[in-house]
């Protein structure tokens, strides 16, 4: 049994309704100080009691955001529109992590970057939010919102930390730090100031209570990631992952013009299923990947431990309890502002990670394909530098078979297959050096991809061959440098 003991209910002034976070036409929330779940007072929370002294706080959610707000105008007005508009727009499909370790280096080539994310991952801290609170898993999205934050101020870095943070894996011990945290006393605090930390503890104290209404279900804290508890309460208390994105983006000071977009923007969970060529079903983002028997530790998708698949992918797809065939497959709905960005940006970029579980869940929706294959930009591959469960013997061309038919929706209903060549979705591959993935230049041609440039690479102990960030953005940056040439010249 969880917590049973209840404080007063925490909701929505009566005055304000979620439908008014909503983006407008231009894809940006108006000006307006962001409400905020009030604090139940501290009879609320018995469990949370402790004989530490308290002093009467003043919480004002409203002047808080206000605050807040008003620091980020200030902090952004040295950034002049003008250098943001001549820095190249990039869309990049990716999960939340491979990508994760060139977002830094990227920045420096442009901030003008929309990250489409999928919302099916089930494993580690987000399995346990969205098996007891339900709605969408935001672990992916948290785990890229901090690697876009800010880091330029002390406070900044506190913020950082602290929604970056881990509770322990020993269960009693990750349910007491937790406590620490969302009382307000724990080390993490320090360095945050007054209008931030009365901010992120309202939906932090806003998630415990949810939990707490859920008498029937236990609810482990092990190894739970801070960010995404704060994005777990946000979400529910504006019932919409948008607003949470943006509350999410304002308190870590993300950048206005950097994207952070969930490919299918939903309160729903979704379960991302795969089919195998051999027949078989397999539900569960996780169970694809990397099987974990419900361990809660961060996993190693390069391990050589976890067993092989007994065959291909043929493709991946969502599925429900509930569905229109015997799979219980269902078609979300992709989020409109992805396709906005699709229209317009000057490079698409499929990034490297987990090709069937993070990359082609963004590309199976309608209307996706439809974009990128009527568009004439940079469209790049960054091919993995080592393989994985998802991808073991594939050679290069597998990769650009694999993207092609999600895009194509090849293996899904018959009335929804595009039938586009590879070249219309990919022209350019980057590949690290020493690359474990075979690269089959005939194969590649006969798809009509014949740019393929090498990039230096890292040996990462738990990666394998990564890209060099710096040599990877510089290839970018040139990529695109000779795109607008041959754009002026007419070619």
């Amino acid at each position: 049994m969880a917590d049973t003991c209840l404080g007063p209910p925490l909701c929505l002034p009566p005055s304000i309704s979620p439908s008014s976070l909503l983006y407008n036409t231009q894809n940006q929330f108006t000006t307006f100080s962001i409400p905020v779940p009030l604090f139940p007072s501290h009879n609320s929370f018995p469990l949370l009691s402790s004989s530490r002294s308290r002093t009467k706080r003043n919480h004002s959610p409203n002047m808080a955001l206000s605050k807040i707000n008003t620091h980020l105008c200030h902090s952004s007005s040295s950034v002049t529109a003008n250098c943001i508009s001549n820095q190249p727009s990039l869309l990049v499909f990716s999960g939340g992590t491979a990508f994760n370790g060139v977002v830094e280096e990227l920045k420096k080539l442009t901030t003008r970057v929309a990250h489409v994310l999928p919302v099916s991952d089930d494993g580690g801290s987000t399995a346990e939010i969205v098996r007891v609170l339900g709605g969408p898993a935001v672990g992916d999205i948290r785990s890229r919102c901090l690697r876009l934050s800010d880091q330029s101020t002390s406070e900044a870095l506190a913020v950082r930390t602290l929604l970056g943070h881990r509770l322990p894996l020993e269960a009693q011990k990750a349910k007491s730090e937790w406590y620490d945290i969302v009382e307000g006393n724990h080390a993490l605090w320090i360095g945050v100031s007054k209008p931030y930390r009365e901010t992120i503890r309202a939906f932090l104290a806003y998630f415990q209570d949810q939990i707490l209404r859920r008498s029937d279900d236990f609810f482990c804290f092990s190894n739970g990631s801070i960010g995404n508890f704060f994005f777990a309460g946000a979400r529910i208390f504006f019932q919409s992952l948008d607003a949470a994105i943006f509350l999410f983006s304002r308190v870590s000071d993300i950048p206005a013009e950097s994207l952070v977009l969930p490919v299918i923007s939903t309160n729903d969970r979704l379960t991302l299923g795969c089919e195998l060529w051999d027949g078989t079903i397999i539900r569960g983002q996780n169970e694809i990947s990397h099987p974990t028997n419900g361990s809660m530790q961060l996993i190693n998708k390069n391990d050589s431990l976890v067993p092989a698949l007994p065959s291909r992918i043929k493709r991946v797809f969502y599925m429900s309890s509930e569905g229109s065939n015997l799979l219980h497959e269902v078609f979300p709905a992709v989020n409109p502002t992805v396709l906005e960005q699709l229209r317009t940006t000057d490079c698409i970029i499929f990034a490297m990670g987990s090709l069937f579980t993070s990359i082609c869940p963004s590309l199976v929706l309608l209307g996706i394909g439809e974009i990128i294959s009527s568009r004439s930009c940079a469209k790049v591959l960054l091919l993995n530098g080592t393989h994985d469960r998802e991808t073991s013997g594939f050679t290069a061309s597998c990769f650009v078979t694999a993207i092609t038919d999600a895009l194509n929706r090849t293996y899904g209903g018959p009335h929804n297959c595009l039938v586009n060549p590879p070249s219309l979705y990919i022209n350019t591959i980057l590949v690290p050096r020493d690359c474990q993935i075979p690269l089959d230049i005939d194969c590649l041609a006969a798809q009509g991809i014949f740019d393929v440039v090498t990039v230096d690479s890292v040996q990462d102990p738990n990666g394998g061959i990564l890209f060099d960030p710096k040599s990877l953005i510089q290839s970018l940056s040139s990529l695109l440098t000779e795109r607008v040439k041959k754009d002026v010249a007419g070619v």
